[in-house]
């Protein structure tokens, strides 16, 4: 194991400027898997489990979603939460036992409804609940991709070092390009966010600018 005292964040940077790093690349039809943008993880003055890494994170989300409805490519929304007394959220729940505890977002909560800076077309996205960090797990999304004849997924949301990270690699384990949006995602320390995004574009996705994804809708519109 290499110890060379670099930080997270220089190695992510070191991995970004290898100009011979192959890419999984775009398809033909992509989806935007918009993940958690719930207030519980976006109000940072409200909520002491909510993380910001770029202020525009909601902007650029909105606007890769815009461009993609417009393409006719499906947008996806998902956030979290867990019956009243969590036993839906199951070992994953019993670590901790606090208001701020994860199995203690209620459905219905403010803790669990969507950041109301997230533009969603309530006629047109596909809105999911899910219960583990992956937003494949025992969601219908798996299905939603296949009807669409979706080829690539683009990932959202936060956070980096958990549901993106595990949305990422259950993406590309079912065929899926994979591109992550760097910044579209977000973490509670720069050291998880850019160690995740680091072995994610070494092994399970391209993270790339966010201005690559929207060259591409543009492209396309």
């Amino acid at each position: 194991m290499v110890s060379d005292g670099k930080t997270a964040r220089q190695l992510f940077e070191e991995v970004m400027a290898n100009p011979a790093r192959t890419k999984f690349g775009f398809g033909e039809k992509l989806a935007i898997v918009n993940v958690d943008f719930q207030n519980a993880y976006t109000r940072i003055d409200e909520f002491k489990t909510a993380y910001e890494t770029d202020p525009r994170q909601i902007e650029y989300t909105n606007t890769i979603s815009q461009l993609a409805r417009a393409a006719g490519m499906p947008v996806i929304w998902t956030h979290v939460a867990y019956m009243d007394d969590a036993s839906d959220a199951g070992v994953w729940g019993t670590r901790t036992n606090t208001p701020d505890s994860l199995q203690n977002i209620k459905l219905g909560s403010r803790r669990y409804a969507f950041d109301d800076r997230c533009e969603i077309d309530q006629a047109k996205d596909a809105i999911y609940t899910k219960r583990m960090p992956s937003a494949f797990f025992e969601t219908p999304l798996q299905s939603l991709l296949v009807w669409h004849k979706v080829d690539t997924v683009v990932i959202t949301g936060g956070s980096t070092s958990g549901c993106i990270r595990a949305t990422a690699v259950d993406s590309l384990s079912r065929g899926y390009r994979t591109i992550v949006p760097i910044e579209t995602c977000a973490d509670k320390h720069e050291s998880y966010h850019f160690a995740n995004l680091t072995d994610l574009q070494l092994k399970y996705a391209d993270v790339e600018p966010v201005q690559t994804v929207i060259d591409w809708l543009e492209a396309r519109a």
